[in-house]
């Protein structure tokens, strides 16, 4: 008892740590702005006599949203620099990972997962930043090629291009394989609707993603018959056993079927069979793959093979500068990167955004890097969804956990919420979003 009561403070300390120091930085930002408004003069804006040097980000996701966001009000304040940010992102709105889950079994709710861009940037001069909807092919010492041929210099680079499925097929249930917003949508509906004609659903995985669809999938139609499959010996292996059985036992409350330390090899859609490993078959007329995600790292893969380990993630020093000492000013962060923390997150993802776009700016100024990613226990806390109405809060620090299950009656898993800390109206029917070029707000 007392070791979770420990447990309970030093998350406490550790969370009103973490809110001030995102206080401080909103009151710099805040009081950088009102500089602006009082005296415009004192902006930098890019295009003068000195030549403008880029910092691009690849990537706008949890990580390279939150870098952006601190370049773009920073920028302008910096005395005698001629800097000027390129952020490159392939998707037309940001894509709100953590509901993707719930949105592919439950209606009417998909569009909620498609948060405008543009926002959580804030204020900005013009001529200080440029956004454009690309994808970026590859990058050499001292630019990037977009898939346009168009060839963007830099000066610092910045990687958050996270992780993805690493396959052709649909990347549902973690991903959504579609760049705007209308054809996001359409394969979120078009899921929704496979699930509801399904009779023998399996899903392959029983990380979160599997779970949680499975239980969803279960919870809303009872009399399908789900099937998780999971190669290891129990489902959510990466964490401690409380979450674990936490896991197990919501799955088996609902009816799902949960077989571990098995395999799919082979799936016979026209048969409606998979057969497993060890020669089980199981009935399936949908198989939903939920077996995890790679990190997108291959531009740093072309640029610094030494750089990246063995399971596609990029080494970086706490600084999130990469390891190899010949690229000082490349960084990586989010998914993508190895920065010691076993089950990255969207919260430590923007956290180290942050900390990577504030040692460019100490760069630009001759400084060294000082701030660092210190992984910390508290980073790998999850809320796992079981079922449409219950979810599970963990978190371990060494050997000791702490966990609990409360109701939750927002079917939407508080997307509102996460629209607004982004700086879009929730759920507004926008019809327009950041389009390439400059990129400059009306504040008032």
């Amino acid at each position: 008892m007392l070791r979770k009561a420990v447990l309970v403070t030093r998350v406490l300390v550790y969370a009103v740590s973490i809110g001030l120091s995102g206080l401080y930085r909103h009151v710099l930002l805040r009081a950088n702005y009102l500089k602006h408004r009082i005296s415009p003069s004192a902006i930098k804006v890019p295009g003068g006599d000195e030549e403008v040097r880029n910092i691009v980000i690849v990537g706008a996701s949890f990580a390279g949203y939150s870098a952006a966001r601190v370049l773009a009000n920073s920028l302008p304040f910096l005395p005698g620099k001629d800097y000027r940010l390129v952020v490159v992102e392939p998707h037309s709105h940001f894509h709100f990972t953590w509901v993707l889950p719930r949105f592919c079994v439950v209606k009417d709710h998909e569009h909620k997962a498609f948060i405008p861009y543009g926002g959580y940037l804030g204020p900005s001069p013009p001529g200080v930043l440029r956004w454009t909807q690309d994808h970026v092919v590859s990058a050499s010492r001292d630019s990037v090629r977009l898939s346009s041929g168009e060839e963007v210099p830099y000066a610092f680079l910045i990687v958050a291009t996270g992780s993805g499925t690493g396959s052709s097929g649909d990347s549902l249930p973690s991903r959504v394989d579609a760049d705007g917003k209308k054809d996001g949508i359409q394969k979120l509906k078009d899921m929704q609707l496979k699930i509801e004609k399904a009779r023998n659903l399996v899903v392959v995985g029983g990380g979160a993603a599997g779970v949680e669809l499975a239980t969803d999938a279960k919870d809303k139609y009872p009399e399908k018959k789900v099937v998780i499959v999971h190669s290891r010996h129990a489902v959510m292996h990466r964490f401690g056993p409380a979450l674990q059985a936490a896991a197990l036992d919501g799955l088996r409350e609902l009816g799902v079927d949960v077989i571990t330390g098995e395999r799919v090899v082979a799936h016979d859609a026209k048969s409606g069979f998979v057969t497993l490993k060890g020669g089980r078959r199981v009935e399936c007329d949908m198989l939903i793959n939920c077996t995890g995600q790679h990190p997108a790292s291959q531009l740093v893969t072309d640029l610094s093979p030494d750089s990246v380990l063995e399971t596609g993630q990029i080494r970086v020093k706490p600084t999130l500068q990469i390891t190899d000492e010949s690229f000082p000013n490349v960084y990586a962060c989010g998914d993508v990167a190895e920065a010691g923390l076993p089950n990255p997150n969207g919260r430590s993802s923007m956290r180290q955004g942050m900390i990577a776009a504030e040692n460019v700016l100490l760069a630009i100024q001759g400084k060294v890097s000082r701030y660092q990613y210190i992984p910390h226990f508290a980073d790998g806390a999850i809320a796992l969804t079981v079922g449409l109405q219950y979810s599970v809060a963990y978190v371990r620090d060494g050997d000791s956990e702490l966990l609990f299950r409360v109701r939750d009656k927002d079917i939407t898993l508080r997307s509102g919420q996460a629209w607004s800390r982004l700086g879009a109206k929730p759920f507004e029917d926008d019809t327009s979003n950041l389009a390439d070029g400059d990129y400059n707000p009306v504040r008032t």
